[in-house]
């Protein structure tokens, strides 16, 4: 029997299934909980704007990140963090404007404190919200280090992170003019 036959048999065999279901016998009671508390709905507003509002307090240093990232990162990223399975996060500085354009957090993203958002809402992959601010703060601090937006000693924190300039900061149009 050919793929394409067993693909349709797969896909009919479905759709007979959910036809003949009662959508009024699927319950979802057990998808997650309502979020009346408003403690809990605090909580979960993770947002973090450029000026660095809502950062955690923390700190940590590219020294540190280099260790997180080679345990937690590299399988994906790449050891040096130019790619792998996932995309790069490191170099092609000042590329966007060439034949072979590379976005690159440390080359496209236009705020630090976004670097920190993402991968405290996002990584590892398989692990989000998992790892501390400090772990984040140094993970952040090992990437900006790559390609010489900060100097490999300095401790980033919720005060500094928010004044480091991203190499294509300006290369964004403001929605909301300052």
């Amino acid at each position: 029997m050919s793929t394409v036959m067993t693909s349709k048999l797969i896909i009919g065999a479905t759709l007979l299934l959910f036809s003949t279901s009662s959508y009024a016998d699927i319950t979802y009671q057990s998808l997650g909980q309502a979020a009346t508390d408003l403690s809990k709905q605090a909580e979960w507003n993770l947002t973090i704007s450029p000026d660095g509002d809502n950062l955690p307090t923390g700190n940590g240093n590219a020294t540190q990140g280099a260790k997180i990232f080679a345990l937690q990162c590299a399988a994906c990223h790449g050891p040096e963090g130019i790619g792998g399975s996932a995309d790069p996060v490191v170099g092609e500085v000042g590329s966007l404007a060439s034949e072979y354009p590379e976005k690159t957090v440390n080359s496209y993203w236009p705020y630090a404190t976004t670097l920190f958002d993402y991968i405290r809402r996002a990584m590892p992959i398989d692990r989000p919200f998992s790892l501390s601010a400090d772990q984040v703060y140094a993970l952040s601090a090992y990437i900006l280090s790559q390609d010489g937006i900060i100097e490999t000693n300095l401790d980033l924190t919720e005060k500094n992170l928010p004044q480091v300039k991203m190499p294509n900061r300006d290369g964004f149009i403001a929605i909301h003019p300052d």
